[in-house]
């Protein structure tokens, strides 16, 4: 099973959305079982360990290097479909 982390700045509204688009994207590569979960980055940082991907805005990524022995997707625009879908394929 496949864990992925969609971590914003607050937690709420555009970590939702990245998290739909998340999936979205892992169906279009054919990811088969998966889990995508979403919080703040402050929660992402105690919890990042305990996921293979964690994805966030570029300029928050840095904040959970290091508590994770997953990879990190910094995104340049958090909207971006085909963004979101290269960088996911890129990692895995």
């Amino acid at each position: 099973m496949l864990k992925v982390l969609a971590a914003c700045g607050n937690g709420m509204g555009s970590s939702m959305v990245i998290k739909m688009k998340i999936e979205n994207a892992l169906r279009k590569l054919e990811v088969n079982g998966f889990q995508v979960d979403f919080c703040s980055v402050g929660e992402a940082k105690g919890v990042a360990g305990s996921y293979d991907i964690v994805v966030a805005s570029q300029h928050l990524i840095h904040e959970v290097e290091g508590r994770t022995q997953g990879k990190l997707v910094g995104l340049d625009n958090l909207m971006d479909d085909n963004e979101i879908t290269e960088k996911l394929k890129a990692v895995l």
